[in-house]
């Protein structure tokens, strides 16, 4: 359910905006809004929606499909514009080229629906790897440039950690839980090593090549390992757990742990150092998987142009400047990865600044409102893999016949 949190009285339009509840993001939604308010006239309006992406969706989902215009703008996941664009208005003539042209042309990509602008990308994620730079120092390491390096030191350190008496370190955590957040891990490992992206973008079925099998396979050797077999039951937080209190060398996430990482209470404090996730080999490439946040205006609001400015405001360069510096929120400018006042408040943003540029979308667009049967398709079918229970040739075969079928033959 959607739960109201502030109802003021009207004056000029009042515009329901739908935001993050979660701490300093909802802060930083509540104070943008508020200042475009006070300058724009108008009155603005917050409800705070479910915190699980599933829920959240299920229920705009419901609202949409209803025609409700309780909500004016939303903020959405950079997956969901092919599974609700339909519902929202166009905002490319409203947000003109140039604005167009600030953002990157990943985000606008994800937010385009059948040359729909349909959302305004307003902050961006992108998965890095976080390295305990005074082990690495320590045992005379280099930051690891390949998945296979990247298997060798951790097996390296943690050998030597454990003999030297510290037995619950382990080499590489990440997020292997059977859920969107394996999805997106696993695109990486298989992207990194030229494998592609699940479904190509003009709907064709890839994932059925030896790139991805070799991905897969490794992943496969790191459970037990390098990585604790629990690791098949972590989510983000998990593996944030574990890495800050001291017991991982390597730990994928996404730029929101830098901040607890380097908290006053945390172990690790000042000994982290965020580098873009390794290559799949020579041949392969350093990338990561697009994550973030876009705000998108209904079609039946009945304050649409209101609304529109909002949206535009609120995803501005000023505006992404002040979130950037106030709450590490991550611009989808890349100017602003650029900006001495940002990079002073976030010194990792030159290095996290690569791997949003070199992040790939997952296949949301190409499958549209059949994204998430094809992502969790993939990721179940990976889980499988990654607990011994499948072989990764033998599995892709049939992944690719199941990926079929959701598409209708091919016809997303």
């Amino acid at each position: 359910m959607l739960t109201a949190v502030s109802a003021p009285p009207a004056a000029g339009a009042t515009v329901t905006l739908a935001c993050s509840g979660l701490g300093i993001s909802f802060d930083l939604c509540r104070d943008g809004a508020q200042e475009w308010a006070r300058r724009s006239g108008n009155e603005v309006r917050f409800v705070s929606p479910p915190k699980g992406a599933s829920e959240q969706l299920a229920l705009y989902q419901q609202l949409l499909a209803a025609g409700s215009p309780d909500i004016d703008v939303f903020q959405i996941d950079v997956v969901w514009p092919g599974i609700l664009g339909n519902y929202f208005i166009d905002l490319k003539d409203r947000a003109g080229p140039d604005v167009v042209r600030q953002h990157l042309p990943a985000m606008i990509e994800a937010a385009t629906v059948k040359g729909r602008l349909v959302a305004m990308p307003w902050f961006a994620d992108a998965g890095v790897l976080y390295a305990r730079k005074d082990l690495l120092e320590a045992h005379g390491r280099p930051v690891p440039q390949t998945w296979e390096e990247l298997q060798d030191t951790a097996a390296l350190i943690q050998r030597a950690e454990r003999a030297a008496g510290r037995d619950r370190m382990w080499g590489y955590v990440w997020q292997g839980r059977a859920y969107e957040g394996l999805t997106v891990n696993a695109l990486e490992w298989i992207a990194s090593r030229n494998g592609g992206t699940i479904v190509a973008p003009d709907g064709a079925i890839t994932i059925d090549n030896p790139q991805a099998a070799e991905a897969l396979a490794m992943a496969r050797g790191w459970v037990g390992s390098i990585s604790p077999p629990g690791v098949l039951n972590y989510m983000e937080e998990e593996a944030r757990g574990v890495f800050q209190s001291g017991n991982a060398v390597f730990m994928r996430n996404w730029p929101y742990a830098w901040t607890l990482v380097n908290a006053a209470d945390s172990a690790v404090g000042g000994k982290v150092a965020v580098v873009p996730l390794p290559k799949g080999g020579p041949g392969g490439r350093h990338t990561s998987t697009l994550g973030g946040q876009l705000l998108a205006v209904s079609k039946f609001s009945a304050h649409a142009d209101e609304a529109a400015d909002l949206a535009l405001y609120l995803t501005g360069l000023a505006e992404q400047k002040r979130r950037a510096i106030h709450g590490a929120s991550n611009p989808t400018i890349p100017a602003l990865y650029e900006d001495a006042e940002v990079v002073a408040a976030n010194p990792f943003f030159t290095e996290l600044a690569e791997s949003i540029a070199n992040a790939v979308n997952r296949p949301a667009q190409a499958t549209g409102m059949r994204y998430n049967q094809v992502s969790a398709e993939f990721y179940a079918n990976v889980h499988e893999v990654l607990t011994g229970r499948q072989d990764p040739k033998a599995m892709l075969p049939d992944l690719k016949e199941a990926l079929i079928r959701i598409s209708r033959g091919g016809r997303w």
